[in-house]
This record gives C-alpha cells, structure tokens and sequence, in this order.
C-alpha cells in the first residue's frame, strides 16, 4: 500500500532474506562495499520509520533497515515448541542472518525502542558483528506491567477495517505523544497496511505482543564494547533522563545525546536532529574502505 510522496522509500531498493524458512523483508540505500549500517524499528512497527532518516546516510554507507520478524513485509513465524517466536534471542539470531546474507563481518547497528533492546542483546552476545551501536530511546529491560499490557493486546487478535479509510483513521503511535509531520505519519500509516480477503489489516504479527519474551539486559550492557551512542528524546516517558544516565555509565565510553522537544517517536519527531547527531557519530567510528 505504498503511499508515494517525497519519502526516502522512494529511492530504496527491496531486499528478501530467507533464513531457514523465515523470510524478512528490508529496504536498501547506498553501495555495497561501504561501511555498513542496519536500522531496526520498534515494536509494532516497520523499516519505513526510518525513511526520513536512512537516504541521509546512502552518500557513504551501505544502508539496510530491516522489516523485523512479524512485522512489516516479514514473515510471521509459526510458534516454536515451547510457544514463543518472539524472545530476544530469536530477534538476535535473525540479525546476525541478515548480516551474514549481506556479507558484512561487522556493521553498525541502530536500533529504535524494541530495535534497540535487540541491538543491545546483539551488541552483548556478539560483540565482533559490530562496528558501532546506536540505541534510540530504548531500555535494557520491560517492567513486568507494561509487558503484561503488551501480552494482554497481543491476544485480541488482529483487528479488520472494512475500508482503507477506517484502517488509516485508526493508525496511533505507541505511547502516543508526537510532533511528527502528519504527511509522515500517514505514510507510515500506509506503507503498514495490506489488503487481505477483502478487508484491511496492519502488517504485524498480534502474537509479536503476545508472545514476546525479551530478555533483562541491566546486568550485561557492561559488556558492550562498541563505540555506542544512546540518543533519547527530551520528553520521552520511556526513556526517563536518570536511567538514560545510568545506562550511559554502565556501558563504556557510551555517549548520550538528547533531542529537544522530541517525545518517545524522536526520528519521527526530529528526523533531521537526529540525522545530525548519528551522521557525524558513524563517519568518527566507522571502519577505514576495504583496500583494493
């Protein structure tokens, strides 16, 4: 349901993973052979949150974002034996397919809310896949109340709109709270709609809530060690100022970044704030050009 318009999409190429049955989809900027960079959405959402931050970067990296399982244009995994399809550890294998299919030893990783929790994980348990990290508004861990809600949303199923219209009338950002331009917002809102059996659906797996299992990282972020740039917005309730702080401490030489005036969504908020504040991060930490 690709809404057109002046979005970085327009100039992306489709990309198709297939990892052992699973496959995921992904938007594409930039040259192969370029440092590489894997942008990974929140929860509930898809690769095009990034469309007016990506194409900003394609002048000299080899950029990926990334449809994570259950959501978007990917596949939605069938349960696995004990249930569950979506623990960290499921995200984290997948990333590291994606990296191999790609061919990248190593590339940097930014990740949004959800996306970032798994970057971490994958910063964590992986660390020589990664060049540099870049964590937006995210926490190592969900408070057990919050992951209720989440479970209890995830087993109402998915809800069918009728008309279009409906479907895109109903679109919300989670938490809700947003400065961002309602152009972008409406194509998002389209790019995360399929037309099925007659009705209209978003595209993401209710069992990505229901089932998610997401690992605590507070006692491993210490072991990250990539250059990391943590970037919160300035009103975000997710990420408050304190635990954006005691996360800065507790993983070495981490940098934090605050967006002014941008809530929880901030590269929706301030695409070109944030732009200004990774660009410059990764042209510092990334890898000198492959030599001939």
């Amino acid at each position: 349901m690709s809404g057109g318009g002046p979005f970085g999409c327009a100039t992306a190429r489709r990309r198709r993973f297939d990892l052992g049955g699973l496959r995921l989809a992904a938007l594409e900027w930039g040259e192969p052979g370029r440092p590489g960079v894997l942008f990974l959405h929140g929860g509930s959402a898809h690769a095009h949150w990034f469309d007016a931050v990506a194409p900003g970067l394609a002048d000299r990296f080899h950029v990926v974002s990334l449809d994570q399982r259950g959501h978007g244009e990917s596949q939605w995994p069938a349960p696995a034996a004990d249930g569950a399809a979506y623990a960290t550890e499921h995200f984290v294998a997948d990333l590291v397919g994606v990296l191999d299919a790609l061919g990248w030893a190593r590339a940097a990783v930014v990740g949004h809310s959800m996306g970032g929790h798994n970057a971490m994980a994958l910063a964590v348990w992986h660390p020589d896949r990664l060049w540099a990290l870049t964590v937006i508004d995210s926490r190592p861990a969900i408070p057990l109340d919050r992951l209720s809600r989440m479970h209890r949303r995830g087993h109402r199923g998915p809800r069918r709109h009728e008309t279009l219209a409906s479907a895109l009338g109903s679109f919300r950002l989670l938490p809700p709270d947003t400065v961002a331009d309602p152009a972008l917002l409406e194509h998002l809102a389209r790019e995360g709609i399929a037309e099925r059996d007659g009705g209209f659906l978003y595209r993401f797996d209710p069992a990505a809530n229901g089932a998610r299992r997401p690992v605590d990282l507070w006692s491993l972020v210490s072991r990250i060690a990539a250059p990391t740039l943590l970037v919160r917005g300035e009103r975000s309730p997710i990420l408050p100022a304190p635990m954006a702080e005691d996360l800065r401490q507790r993983i070495r030489g981490a940098r934090l970044v605050v967006i002014p005036r941008a809530y929880h969504h901030l590269v929706l908020d301030a695409p070109a704030a944030f732009l200004q504040a990774l660009g410059p991060f990764l042209d510092e930490t990334a890898p000198p050009p492959a030599g001939p």
